[in-house]
């Protein structure tokens, strides 16, 4: 989830309005909305009695979107909540099928830049990396009452780092941890910097964040209810920074733009599944040069786009 200061646009933004191509009167989703960098470029363009809700568990973020979009008043809504409960949020407001919803995952720019939200193995602070003040462990809790081999398991699988057990061992001889340079320190002391332009902690702090917030069961289970969430001809956009991210998205849309889901090696179908999308963008849209030159935090998004098609 990328935000804006006031005069830096979202990642993939006019991508993301080409995609949705919002249009008046229609209804739409930004599931993610940050600081308001996409929700204002659709209001922008649905004008003028397009309306948005915008969805986050940050409610400093909220605080920023209201300023950015206060220019619409009337025509938008921001709640306090995550993207998996987009349909009891469409539901209070009493709107129908939705025309669009966009959805940019991951860390925002904001919260990396912020050290006291502790995502950021570049800057000393609490050892959070929760997304919203509701949720109820922290990266801290984590890493001091894991097991071992429960740690290294969740550095392999949210992290893919080969070097999970190594990490793993590493940690747990230094704990307690309070704070994120103690944490990265100890982990840079294991690894060593070596030729990787990454940092030796990157993929620990990227597995710790996915863990806290519980990112990838939220992507699958929030997938289907933003189809649902859906009109006839509504599209769904989603940014993802990372390969887990992306494979969930890919695969979702796959299986959802076909009509049999059965095994390859059955030869009479009896699922009874029938496709619900037209999956947009068979390859992932990427940055131009010129954006990931500007925002480097922008190289590794990718974007899929899907539209719902007529089940009747």
């Amino acid at each position: 989830m990328t935000t804006d200061a006031p005069h830096h646009r979202s990642v993939l933004y006019q991508e993301i309005l080409h995609a949705l191509n919002p249009t008046s009167p229609g209804c739409y989703i930004d599931a993610t909305v940050g600081a308001g960098g996409h929700a204002w470029g659709i209001l922008d363009a649905c004008g003028p009695h397009g309306k948005l809700l915008g969805l986050d568990l940050d409610p400093q973020a909220l605080a920023l979107a209201q300023q950015r979009l206060a220019e619409f008043a009337g025509r938008f809504e921001l709640a306090q909540a995550s993207y998996t409960g987009l349909l009891n949020q469409i539901e209070r407001l009493g709107w129908g099928g939705v025309q669009g919803i966009v959805m940019d995952l991951g860390v925002s720019s904001m919260q990396l830049d912020t050290a006291e939200r502790g995502f950021s193995f570049l800057r000393d602070g609490p050892l959070d990396m929760r997304f919203g003040p509701s949720q109820p462990a922290t990266a801290a809790d984590l890493v001091n009452r894991l097991p071992e081999a429960d740690l290294a398991d969740l550095i392999y699988r949210y992290g893919e780092d080969r070097n999970s057990r190594r990490i793993a061992r590493a940690i747990i001889a230094g704990r307690p941890y309070v704070t994120t340079l103690q944490l990265a320190q100890v982990i840079e002391k294991a690894l060593g910097r070596g030729r990787d332009r990454l940092h030796p902690a990157t993929r620990t702090f990227q597995a710790l964040r996915i863990a806290v917030n519980e990112e990838l069961s939220g992507i699958e289970d929030t997938l289907p209810r933003a189809i649902a969430a859906l009109a006839s001809g509504g599209r769904l956009a989603v940014i993802a920074f990372h390969s887990l991210e992306d494979r969930l998205v890919k695969q979702f849309f796959r299986r959802e733009s076909r009509d049999c889901i059965c095994p390859p090696e059955q030869l009479i179908c009896n699922c009874g599944h029938r496709a619900s999308l037209k999956e947009l963008t068979r390859h992932p849209i990427l940055p131009q040069e010129d954006e990931a030159q500007a925002n480097p935090r922008a190289r590794s998004a990718r974007l899929r786009v899907a539209e719902k098609i007529n089940l009747a």
